[in-house]
């Protein structure tokens, strides 16, 4: 099997099956974002994508579940991701779930009718990065989609049958604005609804564009402390219409959280406020990681 560059998957996503169909992402603009720098964002050959699902049936006797990389490959005309998801149901009956990381801008350009073929073909996923909630903070990050946009995104993998998956960012707003991004994200989840949320929290690297802000004091970083009060403003904010798994428990967060909204959503807050009063809790910086 190939692979080209990094390769990036959702957490959830650990023990599956990558095969990158895209390379690099589409729109690479994000200030944060350090993921796919080190290539330009091309589209794979489709005879070389196959090539590689047919290695990996030769490789494994049972592929659960398997994730279609890079960065948004949602963008791939949808007659030939039916192809490819009609050759992964031929090579792998036992395949579970087939993923995709989709942005909102993939979602709109795609009709009902098309993502309803393609969850009648297999796809069981699309991770949707919504990273905040708030407009003002969607700008400065230079997301390339507005608030509006991406619940409708949501709402259209939702209706057409897919579960969504959105993932927003703690600390992303920096001191000017963490209030408003912990409000309007859980207002977003509210609104949205999407299957699952994951909540990872700000780590920026030096290839990222934001890096250049934070050493010269445009941005401050939260403190840890203050990381834990925004989660605690997000959940509060948010109250969801249907049954929507949370996870906060990715490498980058201080307190690991986990659980089904509505109903899980007192304990989590009184794990959190129970953080706020032992620091012992938080994740030491050490063993914080993307």
């Amino acid at each position: 099997m190939e692979y080209i560059g990094s390769v990036y998957r959702p957490p959830s996503e650990a023990y599956s099956l990558i095969v990158q169909v895209t390379l690099g992402c589409a729109h690479n603009d994000c200030t944060f974002c350090s993921m796919f720098k080190d290539k330009p964002f091309s589209l794979r050959k489709e005879e070389d994508i196959l090539r590689d699902f047919e290695e990996a049936r030769r490789a494994y006797r049972r592929v659960g579940r398997i994730f279609l990389a890079d960065g948004d490959a949602l963008v791939l005309k949808t007659d030939k991701l039916l192809r490819i998801l009609a050759r992964i149901a031929e090579l792998f009956p036992e395949c579970e779930r087939v993923g995709i990381y989709g942005s909102p801008q993939d979602v709109l350009r795609k009709t009902r009718e098309e993502l309803v073929s393609l969850r009648d073909a297999g796809l069981g996923i699309v991770y949707i990065g919504a990273e905040s909630g708030s407009d003002r903070v969607l700008r400065d990050i230079k997301k390339g989609a507005t608030r509006a946009q991406i619940i409708e995104s949501i709402e259209k993998i939702e209706d057409a049958g897919i579960p969504a998956s959105a993932t927003f960012i703690s600390g992303l707003a920096g001191r000017e604005a963490w209030r408003e991004h912990a409000i309007e994200c859980g207002t977003m989840i509210s609104e949205a609804s999407p299957s699952y949320i994951g909540l990872l929290t700000l780590m920026v690297e030096p290839s990222a564009p934001l890096w250049a802000d934070i050493r010269a004091g445009r941005f401050e970083l939260l403190s840890p402390m203050e990381v834990v009060e925004e989660t605690r403003l997000l959940l509060e904010n948010t109250n969801v219409r249907r049954d929507c798994v949370f996870r906060s428990n990715h490498a980058s967060n201080y307190v690991s959280l986990r659980g089904t909204l509505p109903q899980d959503k007192a304990r989590m807050l009184a794990r959190i406020d129970a953080a706020r009063q032992d620091e012992g809790m938080l994740k030491d910086e050490r063993f914080r990681m993307l």
